[in-house]
């Protein structure tokens, strides 16, 4: 019997990561396969090859990133751009989503912008209990004249095995310990639920 619960956790360990990844691999590439319906249907991959290969979808979205990229970064497409962004903001409702959902991105993307750059370690969600966290930024606005006489930092606090929901709180950054670990070993750490521990960083020698 003990050999046999080796042998099935054994199995567990190889089928369910590769499972995992399989599935998500195939979620990703049908839903961006969805971008070929932009195309006519005479052009369909599966029309012209006569069998259906996916992935093309992929490309696809690949390309018209490339293509709307270049086009917004010259003079020409930057215009548009404003004009398009000037056009929205005069739909109620649309505006208001449009412009947050665009700050939001901008942030993220911007090779310039700080948020999701740094792992820092955190007490919550009471004192004594500690988690890994993001700095997002630091708080603005009003908000920001409620909180003087430190310094703050916008945190993200995500759940775990989940990091796609979680908390957003304002703390005293003296209270955050910026963590020496890249983000994408903070995320396994967080949705292992720790388990998927980041290597210590290397200690200097001492000096003789």
């Amino acid at each position: 019997m003990a050999a046999l619960r080796k042998w099935l956790l054994a199995g567990l360990l190889v089928i369910v990561p590769v499972g995992i990844t399989v599935w998500v691999l195939d979620w990703v590439i049908s839903t961006l396969d969805q971008t070929l319906l932009i195309l006519p249907s005479a052009w369909h991959p599966d029309k012209l090859l006569g069998f259906h290969v996916p992935g093309f979808g992929v490309l696809l979205t690949l390309l018209i990133l490339l293509v709307v990229g270049a086009a917004a970064s010259n003079f020409l497409g930057r215009t548009l751009v404003r004009w398009g962004d000037r056009l929205v903001s005069r739909i109620p409702v649309v505006r208001s989503i449009y412009s947050s959902v665009k700050q939001v991105s901008e942030t993220l993307f911007s090779d310039s912008g700080q948020a999701f750059r740094k792992a820092v370690l955190v007490q919550w969600p009471r004192e004594g209990v500690w988690t890994v966290a993001f700095v997002t930024g630091v708080p603005g606005g009003d908000v920001a004249t409620y909180l003087r006489g430190d310094e703050y930092l916008s945190v993200y606090v995500p759940t775990t095995p989940n990091p796609t929901g979680g908390y957003f709180v304002m703390l005293r950054k003296s209270d955050c310990i910026e963590l020496d670990m890249s983000i994408d070993e903070a995320l396994k750490y967080i949705v292992s639920m720790g388990v998927v521990a980041p290597a210590a960083p290397a200690l200097l020698d001492p000096p003789r």
